[in-house]
């Protein structure tokens, strides 16, 4: 039974479309394999666009909304935070490397020497404590969220990149996977349930987004210019199922946001979206 068991496991029968004893690597190829099989006529590009993969008259729409971004003044807001210097009259382009363009992609990534996974959100507040400023709470959206959004305007493009290497980077990324598959408060779901299991399935009147490029695209804008960091989303959707979520910045978040990322790997970053 136990041979059955991991057998189902490795085919990616159980847990969704993981292999719970695969490497990062083989993670991200059956998660597009898994994908790939189950809606062979969409292309693996176009999973950037979340849940409007699936459905193009959704997709037309916003492409169409896209054009006049409701949220423009946000990203100006933000685009202001990140021009205006410090006290030491240095910017945020002074100590990101390459200026902050195009590194979103590589973001979150291990720090060996600190020994845990730094967001970008963590590379914004290193610079700015670097510069004799206070760090932003990672939860406010009116300074962290539309900075970390125009942010990513600077890597719109950019193929994801993120990197698993040594034991300690692993540990951080199996503990994130770990978070992805396990169950959660009273509903008992996991993010595979909604995001894998039943990715493309309607949830009332909308359709579930797949876990395949779904990191790619945050922060979204939900509904003209109601910001949305992706740990806002995950603590939303642990409150969902009636569950209690650490707070956003939490180590056991920033693992998940690393190991799901990293199963976007290859696609492009769309920086700052309109979302219902």
């Amino acid at each position: 039974m136990k041979k059955v068991i991991l057998g189902l496991i490795g085919l990616g029968l159980l847990g969704g479309a993981v292999n719970t004893m695969a490497s990062p690597e083989q993670d991200r190829l059956d998660t597009i394999k898994y994908f790939t099989t189950k809606f062979p006529n969409i292309k693996v590009e176009d999973y950037v666009y979340g849940a409007l993969a699936f459905d193009q008259d959704s997709k037309d729409q916003y492409e169409a909304i896209m054009e006049f971004p409701p949220f423009i003044e946000d990203i100006e807001k933000g685009k202001k935070m990140w021009e205006t210097p410090f006290k030491t009259g240095k910017t945020y382009a002074d100590c990101l490397p390459n200026g902050g363009k195009n590194i979103a992609g590589s973001y979150p990534y291990f720090d060996d020497k600190a020994g845990k996974v730094v967001t970008l959100n963590d590379a914004i507040n290193a610079c700015r404590v670097s510069n004799g400023e206070q760090a932003l709470k990672i939860d406010d959206m009116k300074t962290m969220g539309v900075l970390n959004a125009y942010m990513r305007t600077l890597s719109d493009g950019m193929l994801t990149n993120i990197k698993v290497e040594g034991p300690a980077a692993l540990a951080a990324y199996e503990d994130g996977k770990k978070t992805f598959y396990s169950r959660k408060g009273q509903l008992n779901f996991a993010c595979a349930t909604c995001h894998v299991q039943n990715a493309g399935v309607r949830l009332r009147s909308e359709l579930i987004s797949p876990v395949l490029g779904q990191s790619t695209h945050w922060p979204v804008f939900r509904g003209g210019d109601n910001l949305f960091t992706l740990h806002r989303r995950y603590e939303g959707c642990v409150k969902s199922v009636r569950g209690i979520p650490p707070k956003q910045g939490d180590v056991s978040w920033n693992n998940l946001e690393y190991f799901h990322s990293y199963v976007s790997n290859g696609l492009p970053m769309k920086a700052s979206v309109f979302r219902k």
